[in-house]
């Protein structure tokens, strides 16, 4: 068992906010998942690097959360610190055509401050969930765009624990992946430069975009957004679709009906339940049509 009084006492002078055995389910957006021993949230880059700087000297285990919409978290939960990157860590400025945001601001809210800015260049962006810090993190994208698009420079905690700054031809931007994919690296800023446009024709191009969504996609259920990464030469949902794979279930979790590239919780999945389905998914799909498709949200472990 952690003892986090020592933690608790530096939170207190970061000014961030300490719940011990915070439950993980209401942090994620497929909605489950056991508890962690603490979750810290995050007010700022200098909190973060103090924080880690701690853990690590301490040998604590820890894992950093934003939206958690590409996370799975186990039933047992996770055993260390959660390091929360929401709303105390999400500030938005402007200025001229680039926007910084900090890592914990939803993707979304910098897309609706780029609208209001007559800013150009996220629309298709729109509605992905997450914050601007996971987007990065994994390259997110939709309809042809992608971060890499409209990234200019991020600024990030780096092993050693020092807040350095990256630019964007440096970060290794290619599809759901990053420099920071699977390193200590901790994205705490994301700078965006984007170009002139008109505001309403701007949203225009993020309602269409949104519709878009919401006509094929199962929004009204909990998922991590699509399950499995694009094998090349085809796309997950396809291969899934001619398997005849939709609807199929195991617990709670099922093989959206809607869009087979989409694993949803009908209520009462558990992550065992979502991990069984995804390996019988993939067994099926390689055996009949060759592929092998992998698992694009992050198991927290």
């Amino acid at each position: 068992m952690i003892d986090i009084s020592e933690l608790t006492v530096l939170c207190d002078k970061l000014g961030c906010r300490i719940t011990p055995e915070a439950p993980l389910n209401e942090y994620i957006t497929f909605r489950f998942g056991g508890p962690c021993r603490a979750l810290i949230s995050v007010n700022s880059a200098s909190s973060a690097a103090e924080l880690i700087r701690f853990l690590k000297e301490n040998g604590i285990k820890y894992g950093v959360l934003g939206r958690g919409s590409n996370v799975l978290v186990p039933d047992e939960g996770f055993d260390g610190v959660i390091l929360h990157f929401g709303s105390d860590f999400s500030n938005i400025e402007e200025n001229g055509n680039t926007i910084r945001c900090d890592a914990g601001a939803l993707l979304a809210s910098a897309c609706v401050r780029a609208q209001q800015l007559g800013l150009t260049g996220m629309e298709n962006l729109f509605g992905i969930p997450g914050t601007i810090g996971g987007a990065l993190y994994m390259n997110a994208g939709a309809y042809g765009s992608e971060m890499k698009d409209v990234v200019c420079s991020a600024e990030y905690i780096d092993e050693n624990c020092n807040i350095r700054t990256i630019r964007a031809e440096d970060m290794e931007l290619s599809y759901r992946s990053s420099i920071f994919s699977g390193t200590d690296r901790v994205i705490t800023s994301v700078t965006l430069r984007l170009k002139n446009g008109k505001p309403d024709e701007i949203k225009n191009a993020m309602s269409e975009c949104m519709a878009k969504r919401s006509s094929k996609q199962p929004l009204e259920f909990p998922s991590a957004g699509s399950t499995f990464k694009r094998p090349e030469g085809s796309y997950a949902s396809l291969l899934i679709d001619q398997c005849g794979l939709k609807g199929f279930s195991c617990g709670g979790a099922m093989v959206s009906e809607k869009h087979s590239g989409f694993v949803i919780n009908k209520g009462y999945a558990t992550c065992s339940d979502v991990l069984e389905l995804c390996d019988r998914v993939k067994k099926i799909v390689n055996e009949k049509t060759g592929y092998k498709l992998e698992l694009e949200p992050v198991i927290l472990s």
